[in-house]
């Protein structure tokens, strides 16, 4: 499904693992610089993390978990690293 030759839409999916940031958009108030985002937002929950997870065991959902476990990878940096 994923070969060489279709890395545009890899990238797309890839890109599009962003819009779980959307849920922030549910928070008060949106924007928190002390607020770590895991555990606190509905898509950056512990059991979205082990949807997410789960994502990577089939083949058609693999690269967008990916991208979802990477952008939850790169979140917790971000708290651990302020704190």
């Amino acid at each position: 499904m994923y070969s060489p030759g279709n890395w545009k839409r890899v990238y797309l999916i890839l890109l599009s693992t962003m819009l779980i940031d959307l849920d922030h958009l549910l928070a008060n108030p949106i924007f928190d610089p002390n607020r770590c985002s895991i555990g606190f937002h509905p898509l950056h929950s512990y059991f979205a993390i082990v949807v997410y997870f789960l994502m990577l065991f089939t083949k058609k959902t693999r690269i967008l978990g990916i991208g979802l476990l990477f952008h939850i990878l790169t979140d917790y940096l971000d708290c651990f690293l302020r704190s």
